[in-house]
């Protein structure tokens, strides 16, 4: 089933929780909702759900208006970060709960529920766990009965708001990857919400990016990390150094330097403005060959070396990952070195956020 969002707004006294957001999500798409507390995606979850009313706009699923109906009408599936499990009932109860809560009409009967909880034991690797309680499982366990439950019901769209945010980091990579497979086994149109941005990427089919009840860029996870709409996507996805400068006669010029690298397309004009580039994207060089900079210390972590470096005329400090498989010397805190940037991109100065 295909999703509709058009310009849907909620406003909370005088703050806009949602503004005029539109969306289009496609049968079968696995979708993420990235933002930072408070940038509307758990509120657009919830609208979509039947949770929350919207001031105005609609939630189409297909071509049926769902905007009025609750949310047992519109038979969406929802997870939440606390699983929600009922603690008095064992795991084959709370998966079968739904529908053995629908109407006399259109309960199946209880072969067939039956079935259906064995089906989604097999489906969430549980098989044996059917007669266990919510307390007898680990919380990776609980989110895939959560899961389960969710999916029991046939649902027209899966949504699960920060799913695996109670979660240790291990079990959280683990039950993500899973997720994913099973995804492709189901199919199910599917919304979750993160403030997690590796999260999103490694998930999402598409990335939804949400700053203060507005959407700053759809698309695939390659196009929102490496294609950034906005400084604010670039510095929200990653991380990212930033350097002040101005462009001049379609070049990024910085004072004090003898920096001058293209301006990239979308900069129409001269004008003050801000160059934002990764710490992979830098590769070192002679000291009077690229952008000044002093290592300030060296960093080790596992596999993984990172140079926090003083660049010459800017307060904040950048970051630089070196390659832990160079044959070069690692650079010492306190030499001088140049930077040479491989990638990245440039954006009107902003204030900041």
């Amino acid at each position: 089933m295909d999703l509709k969002i058009r310009q849907l707004s909620k406003h909370y006294a005088s703050v806009a929780a949602l503004d005029a957001v539109d969306l289009d999500v496609e049968s079968g798409e696995l979708v993420a909702l990235l933002g930072p507390s408070g940038s509307g995606k758990t509120t657009l979850l919830r609208v979509i759900a039947g949770l929350l009313h919207p001031d105005s706009g609609r939630v189409l699923f297909g071509d049926d208006d769902a905007t009025r109906l609750s949310l047992r009408e519109r038979n969406v599936g929802f997870v939440f970060q606390h699983y929600a499990l009922f603690k008095h009932m064992t795991v084959a109860e709370n998966i079968a709960f739904g529908l053995r809560s629908r109407p006399r009409r259109r309960r199946p009967d209880k072969a067939a529920i039956a079935r259906r909880v064995d089906e989604l034991l097999t489906l969430i690797q549980l098989p044996e766990f059917g007669g266990r309680y919510p307390e007898q499982l680990s919380g990776g366990q609980k989110q895939r009965v959560a899961l389960a439950r969710a999916l029991a019901i046939d649902p027209t769209v899966l949504l699960l708001d920060e799913p695996f945010g109670a979660l240790d980091a291990k079990v959280r990579v683990e039950l993500r990857r899973w997720l994913r497979r099973l995804h492709e086994q189901t199919g199910q149109t599917t919304l979750f919400v993160t403030h997690d941005q590796e999260e999103a990427l490694e998930l999402a089919d598409r990335v939804v990016v949400l700053k203060d009840g507005r959407i700053e860029q759809v698309g695939t996870p390659d196009e929102i990390y490496r294609e950034p709409a906005s400084a604010y996507v670039f510095d929200f996805i990653g991380r990212a150094n930033v350097l002040g400068g101005r462009i001049d006669g379609g070049h990024f010029v910085v004072d004090g330097h003898a920096l001058r690298l293209p301006a990239v397309a979308g900069n129409d004009g001269d004008g003050d403005a801000q160059l934002y580039v990764r710490p992979h994207d830098i590769a070192v060089v002679a000291e009077d060959a690229g952008l000044r900079a002093e290592v300030v210390a060296v960093h080790r972590r596992a596999d993984r070396i990172t140079l926090e470096l003083r660049v010459e005329g800017h307060a904040k400090p950048w970051e630089l990952d070196w390659s832990a498989a160079s044959d070069a010397a690692v650079p010492a805190a306190g030499s001088g070195i140049g930077l040479q940037l491989q990638r990245y991109r440039i954006y009107p100065a902003r204030s900041a956020d």
